[in-house]
C-alpha cells in the first residue's frame, strides 16, 4: 500500500524573493509539523511571476534568488520533506528563462526540474509566458513513499494530452501548480465582460480562472484516475483558492482565497474509489475508441435509413 501526505501551499507570491522564501520555508515548517511528506508551492513562488508579480527580468537579482533557493534546499535536509518549489531558471545569453519547478528532495537535493512547457502567448513570443519565458520539452516523474508523481504548470491545465502522457508514464499524483492571482481590479472587469454579466450567475466564479481551472482539474482527476495537488498565489486578488482532487474527481479540500495557508491531504493508492472508465482507459489511449465488441451488422453499417 502507497500513502503519502501531501502539503499544498499557497501564499501572497510577489516580486520580493526574500519575502517569498520566507513565506515558503515558514510553511515547509508547518507542513512538516502536520505531517506532510512533501510540501508543493504554486507556480514562480519564490522568483515571483514576470509579467504579473513584476514587468520583467531585466533588472533581475539571479544571485539572490540563488541564494534563497540554497536555503530552501537546507531546510529540506534538515526537515527530511520533499518540496516541489516554483521559480524561474536562468538560461545563457540572451535567452529567456524557463518558467520552473525544482523537485527538491528529503536530503535536500535538487533531483530534478520541471519547465513549463505551454507557455501563453503569441506565436511571436511578443505576449503572454512567452515575452518572459522560454518553454520547456520533457515530462518530470518521481517517486515519494511509492506514489509516482509528476510536474505541471498553471496554463499546462489547457492540454489534456500532458494528463495522458503522465497516465501513461504511470503517474499517481499530479502536482500541478498555478499562479491566478495578483489581478488588478481592470483585469477582473474585463474577464467578467469578456464571460458575459448574463450568464456569470450560471457559473461557479466570474473569472475564466476561476471558473475552467478547478473545472477542468475535477475533469481531469476522474478521467485519468489521478489526485492532483493545485497551489496557487493568494495575491490579491486570487482567483481561487488552493485545492485537493481525489482520483475520483471529488476534492477533498479547499483553501480560502486571498489568504496564506496550507492544505493537507492525503493519497492512498489502495482507497477503493470510483472509476468508471478504468476497464476501457487503456484502449482509448491506444487509440481504440469505443467500448465492448461492434458487430458486422448490415443495420449497423447503413447510417441514413431509420
Amino acid at each position: 500500500m502507497a500513502r503519502l501526505t501531501v502539503a499544498t501551499c499557497q501564499f501572497p507570491v510577489d516580486a520580493g524573493i526574500e519575502r517569498n522564501c520566507r513565506y515558503v520555508m515558514r510553511q515547509m515548517r508547518s507542513a512538516k509539523d502536520r505531517g506532510a511528506d512533501i510540501a508543493h508551492f504554486p507556480e514562480a513562488c519564490l522568483s515571483g511571476y514576470a509579467g504579473a508579480d513584476f514587468e520583467d527580468h531585466s533588472e533581475f537579482d539571479w544571485e539572490l534568488l540563488e541564494s534563497a533557493m540554497l536555503r530552501v534546499m537546507g531546510l529540506a535536509a534538515e526537515l527530511r520533506l520533499w518540496v516541489v518549489l516554483g521559480s524561474a531558471h536562468r538560461l545563457t545569453g540572451q535567452h529567456k528563462p524557463h518558467n520552473s519547478l525544482y523537485v527538491i528532495d528529503d536530503t535536500g537535493t535538487l533531483v530534478d526540474r520541471y519547465d513549463k512547457r505551454f507557455c501563453s502567448g503569441d506565436p511571436g513570443g511578443r505576449t503572454g509566458d512567452l515575452a518572459h519565458y522560454t518553454p520547456g520539452d520533457h515530462p518530470v516523474v518521481f517517486t515519494v513513499g511509492g506514489v509516482r508523481c509528476g510536474t505541471l504548470i498553471c496554463y499546462d491545465f489547457r492540454f489534456p494530452e500532458l494528463y495522458r502522457e503522465y497516465k501513461r508514464l504511470g503517474v499517481q499524483l499530479v502536482l500541478h501548480s498555478f499562479h491566478a492571482g495578483h489581478a488588478p481590479p481592470a483585469k477582473i472587469a474585463a474577464i467578467r465582460e469578456a464571460i458575459g454579466e448574463d450568464v456569470l450567475h450560471l457559473n461557479t466564479a466570474d473569472t475564466y480562472p476561476g471558473i475552467l481551472m478547478p473545472a477542468t482539474m475535477t475533469a481531469q482527476a476522474g478521467a485519468n484516475h489521478v489526485w492532483i495537488s493545485c497551489p496557487n498565489s493568494s495575491a490579491r486578488e486570487s482567483l481561487w483558492g488552493a485545492f485537493f482532487v481525489r482520483a475520483d474527481g471529488i476534492t477533498t479540500g479547499r483553501l480560502p482565497r486571498n489568504r496564506a495557508a496550507v492544505l493537507i491531504s492525503t493519497v492512498d493508492t489502495e482507497q477503493p474509489l470510483y472509476d468508471s472508465t478504468a476497464h476501457w482507459r487503456a484502449r482509448a489511449m491506444d487509440g481504440v475508441l469505443n467500448s465492448g465488441t461492434p458487430v458486422p451488422d448490415p443495420r449497423s453499417a447503413d447510417r441514413t435509413s431509420l
